[in-house]
């Protein structure tokens, strides 16, 4: 039987959620607002530490049709991340860098509260590449992401950030 959580114990992420009008209600236990795909590329040391997670993408949608949404905020050891899982090759990366500026816009003048919670102990923004990286270690491409720090990796593993 599931452990209840108290209210000591109730989620960053839900709590911030909660207060951002874009995404007001939306916060999803564990891992449920990742497409079940997306899910087998999470890798975490404990998964009672997941607080919960967001999906930016389709909740925002309607509100910015138009524009380069991230995927997924996800809670881990009242800490979040933010993880885009996209197909990686050196023609998308005006797209990722796109996707990430308007994260980080939207975070800043949309969902200061959730912007407040992102990592400081690791890297807060993270690329999850599907299919094999076309971006070749050393090219200018990958310097260009490097100097972003967003690398594409093929699994988010929480203890090789």
């Amino acid at each position: 039987m599931p452990q209840m959580m108290s209210d000591k114990n109730i989620s960053k992420l839900k709590e911030a959620v909660d207060e951002t009008p874009d995404v007001m209600g939306n916060h999803k236990e564990g891992l449920m607002a990742l497409k079940a795909s997306d899910r087998k590329l999470i890798i975490v040391p404990n998964s009672r530490k997941i607080g919960g997670s967001l999906d930016i993408d389709n909740t925002t949608k309607s509100l910015y049709p138009n524009d380069t949404r991230w995927d997924y905020a996800v809670e881990y050891d009242d800490e979040i991340f933010f993880i885009e899982v996209h197909p990686a090759s050196t023609t998308k990366i005006d797209l990722m860098l796109s996707k990430l500026g308007w994260l980080k816009g939207w975070l800043k003048t949309k969902a200061p509260r959730i912007d407040a919670l992102k990592a400081k102990s690791k890297p807060p923004f993270h690329w999850v590449h599907t299919g094999s990286s076309k971006i070749i270690k050393g090219s200018k491409q990958y310097k260009q992401l490097a100097t972003h720090k967003l690398l594409p990796v093929k699994v988010w593993n929480y203890a090789r950030l």
